[in-house]
């Protein structure tokens, strides 16, 4: 199941909210990764997405909101700070690797699930990625850290590399995907080999719940100092 995100620019300030609706659009593939000082550019070899694409925009990779900052004729290019190479699965990535590429969601498109923000929570890794038995679905195992396993429930929404997911079932860091073969077809997951790191989001409606309902400390306001304030 393929559900929406919301994603902002990962590891940047001052930018602005962004959609995305979990269902991937293309799978690029990695051409080179450039040491620039503290950053890297990451170059991505596509072609279906870059007509729609300018220097500035926004796109998806692998569940990482970055800003095109360059564009020729079959690739793109985006800047990754530090923040963001140490805390998703780019850091994994060699050239040939494939990264799911999704554009922004249109204000008239159509809303389709789960809210995401483009955040990497962590980094889970692949257990297995195997055919179900007697079947045409896959079934995908991941590690997910246990920091993360409280936001995760059966039947709720996963962003993993970009895809929106529903949870088939969880058993304490272990989680358990059905992967239908369109998914499987037109996204990266194939290529994925047991060990690899994954990014994932959990959803953000999860985390905006633990909020309201975490003890909240004290009110230092006390009616004595009402009174004092002319209350």
């Amino acid at each position: 199941m393929e559900n929406s995100h919301f994603s902002k620019k990962q590891g940047e300030v001052g930018h602005h909210f962004q959609m995305f609706t979990g269902i991937i659009e293309e799978v690029g593939r990695v051409e080179r990764i450039e040491q620039q000082g503290a950053k890297r550019r990451l170059t991505v070899a596509c072609e279906k997405l870059l007509a729609e694409l300018k220097i500035g925009d926004s796109i998806a990779v692998s569940g990482v909101c970055l800003t095109a900052v360059d564009i020729a004729p079959k690739s793109l290019s985006a800047d990754l700070a530090q923040e963001t190479w140490l805390r998703t699965s780019f850091s994994r990535l060699k050239p040939g690797a494939r990264v799911n590429l999704e554009l922004p969601m249109r204000a008239n498109g159509r809303f389709d699930g789960h809210l995401v923000q483009g955040h990497v929570d962590g980094t889970g890794s692949v257990v297995s990625f195997e055919p179900i038995p007697k079947g045409n679905d896959y079934s995908l195992i991941i590690n997910v850290p246990s920091e993360l396993t409280r936001y995760i429930v059966a039947k709720g929404s996963l962003s993993i590399e970009g895809i929106s997911l529903t949870v088939a079932a969880i058993d304490g860091t272990r989680v358990r995907i059905a992967i239908v073969p369109h998914t499987a077809e037109v996204t990266n997951l194939r290529s994925l080999r047991a060990g690899d790191a994954l990014n994932l989001e959990v959803d953000v409606i999860a985390k905006y719940v633990e909020k309201m309902i975490a003890p909240q400390p004290p009110s230092s306001i006390t009616l004595e100092k009402l009174v004092r304030a002319g209350f």
